[in-house]
C-alpha cells in the first residue's frame, strides 16, 4: 500500500511539473514530463509494483539471489583456476580433442619432380625470387605501425 502511494506521489509531482513547463510554453518538454510522470501510475495499475515488493520482502527470494550469485562466484573461480594452470603449461582439454595438427611442408617438397625425358627449364626460370622481395611490402607495413 506505501509503495502505490508513493507512486502516485511521484505521478502527481510530475504531472505538476509538466503543468508548469507547459505554462512557460515548452509543450514538447512538457509532453516528455507528463510521459515520465504516468509510468509510475501505469506500474501501479498493471500490479508490476505489487509484484516487485512482494518478491523483494521475501526472504525465500533473498535465498535465491544468493544461491545465484553463489554459483557464480564457484564458476569464476574454476575458470580462473584453469587459467593459472593452462598458464603453467599444461594443454587445453579442447585441444586435446582436435585433429592432430598439420606439419609445415616445404613449397619445393610439392613441386612435381621432372621425369627421366623432361628437359632441364633454363636458369633464369628456376630462380625463385628473393624472400626479402616478396615480403618487404608487409614488412614495410609492421615498420609503420611500430611492430
Amino acid at each position: 500500500m506505501l509503495a502505490e502511494t508513493i507512486c502516485s506521489a511521484v505521478s502527481a509531482a510530475g504531472l505538476g511539473i509538466a503543468a508548469v513547463a507547459a505554462y512557460r510554453k515548452r509543450f514538447l518538454a512538457a509532453t516528455r514530463i507528463a510521459a515520465y510522470a504516468l509510468v509510475p501510475v501505469a506500474l501501479v495499475l498493471t500490479g508490476v509494483v505489487e509484484w516487485v515488493s512482494g518478491m523483494v520482502f521475501k526472504p525465500a527470494v533473498w535465498a535465491g539471489f544468493g544461491l545465484l550469485g553463489l554459483s557464480w562466484v564457484l564458476l569464476m573461480t574454476t575458470r580462473a583456476v584453469e587459467r593459472r594452470r593452462l598458464g603453467a603449461g599444461e594443454k587445453p582439454v579442447k585441444a586435446a580433442k582436435a585433429s592432430p595438427a598439420r606439419e609445415a611442408v616445404a613449397p619445393a617438397a610439392s613441386a612435381p619432380s621432372p621425369g627421366q625425358g623432361a628437359r632441364p627449364q633454363p636458369a633464369s626460370r628456376q630462380a625463385p625470387a628473393a624472400p626479402a622481395d616478396d615480403f618487404s611490402d608487409i614488412e614495410a607495413i609492421l615498420k609503420k605501425h611500430g611492430i
